[in-house]
C-alpha cells in the first residue's frame, strides 16, 4: 500500500533531500504535512518547530525521529503516535569511538598529545582488562566484538538482566554495585532517563578501583559532574574520556579541560557525515515497513521515555 509521508523541517537542506530520497525508494509518496500519514523528522536540533508543524496534521499515524536517544524530543512525545527513532542506527559509530577513546585513556595519548617535550613513559594493557558495559543496546552489541581480539573480561549491566551475545556474564542495573569495584573500564552506552541520571556518582566512582577508567558515550547527564571532577582531581580513579558532558557544550572555563586524566571530544561519537548514510538506509527501510504495514525498527515506549 502507498502511503503518505511528509519529510520536515527542511532547516537542514542536505539532510532534508537525503531524508526526501528514503522516502521515495521505499515507495511512499511524499506529501505535505496536512496530508501526511507518516512524518520523519529532518532536523535534529529543531525540536521548537514540532508543535506547530503538526498542528493540522489530522492523518498522521507515525512520527520517525533522527535520534538514537531522544532527550530532546521527550517532552513532545505523545500516545496519539507511534514513535520510532534512531535506536541503533549509530551504534557501529559510537561503538568505534568508545574502543578508540578506551585505548586513548589506556595508553596515555591524551598526555602526550599535550606534551611540549619528550616525556617520561605511561601506558597499560587493555587486553585482558575487565570490561563494565552499562547499557545492552545498540552500542554494547557493536562494542562486544570490537573488544573480543583483547581478550577483555566483559559483564554488561543493563535494566533487564536478559543475556547478551558476546558478554561473559549480563547482570540487572541493581547489581552494579557490585561489578564496579572488579572493573578496570566502565563504559556508559545507555539511554538517558529520571532512573539513570547521575548513576555515576561519588558512590559508584569510589567503589571502582583507583586506576580504572571511565568512557562516556552516552549522555553526560549519566555522571554527577562535580563528583568526576573531585575524582580526578584526587587521583581516586585513572581517568576519564569523555564524548559527553553536563553541562554540554562544556564551558572554556570548566575544570574538566585542565585535568591531566580526562579526555574529552566533543559529542563526535557519531558525526553529521557518519550519521546521514547510516540513517538514510534505515529511514528507507522504516517507511517502506510503514507502507507494507510490518513491524517498525526501534520503536519508542512513550510511558519509558525511550
Amino acid at each position: 500500500m502507498t502511503r503518505n509521508v511528509a519529510v520536515a523541517p527542511e532547516t537542514r537542506p542536505e539532510m532534508h533531500q537525503r531524508l526526501c530520497a528514503a522516502v521515495e525508494a521505499a515507495g511512499a509518496q511524499r506529501v505535505d504535512m496536512a496530508e501526511a500519514e507518516g512524518l520523519i523528522w529532518a532536523d535534529p536540533a529543531n525540536t521548537g518547530a514540532f508543535p506547530e508543524l503538526v498542528a493540522d496534521a489530522d492523518r498522521l499515524e507515525w512520527i520517525q525521529l533522527p535520534y538514537a536517544g531522544i532527550e530532546p524530543f521527550a517532552h513532545h512525545l505523545d500516545d496519539r503516535w507511534t514513535w520510532t527513532c534512531g535506536k541503533g542506527v549509530y551504534a557501529p559509530a559510537v561503538a568505534e569511538t568508545a574502543l578508540a577513546m578506551a585505548l586513548a585513556g589506556f595508553k596515555h595519548l591524551h598526555g602526550y598529545a599535550r606534551e611540549q617535550t619528550w616525556s617520561a613513559h605511561v601506558g597499560r594493557l587493555l587486553a585482558g582488562s575487565r570490561v563494565t558495559l552499562l547499557g545492552g543496546g545498540g552500542i554494547a552489541e557493536c562494542l562486544l566484538p570490537l573488544l573480543k581480539p583483547f581478550g577483555c573480561h566483559t559483564t554488561v549491566v543493563r535494566r533487564s538482566g536478559h543475556p547478551l551475545d558476546g558478554a561473559d556474564r549480563t547482570l540487572d542495573v541493581g547489581h552494579l554495585s557490585e561489578v564496579l569495584p572488579s572493573s578496570d573500564l566502565l563504559i556508559l552506552a545507555l539511554a538517558l532517563t529520571d532512573e539513570t541520571r547521575g548513576i555515576i556518582d561519588a558512590t559508584a566512582i569510589d567503589l571502582l578501583p583507583d586506576d580504572a577508567w571511565i568512557v562516556n558515550v552516552a549522555r553526560g547527564g549519566h555522571i554527577v559532574t562535580d563528583d568526576l571532577v573531585a575524582a580526578l582531581g584526587e587521583c581516586r580513579l585513572g581517568g576519564a574520556a569523555l564524548d559527553v558532558t553536563d553541562p554540554e557544550p562544556l564551558p572554556d572555563d570548566h575544570p574538566l579541560w585542565t585535568l591531566p586524566n580526562c579526555l574529552i571530544t566533543p559529542h563526535i561519537g557519531n558525526t553529521p557525515e557518519m550519521g546521514l548514510d547510516l540513517l538514510e538506509p534505515f529511514v528507507e527501510e522504516n517507511v517502506r515497513r510503514f507502507c507494507e504495514g510490518r513491524d517498525l525498527l526501534a520503536p519508542v515506549d512513550v510511558a519509558l521515555g525511550y
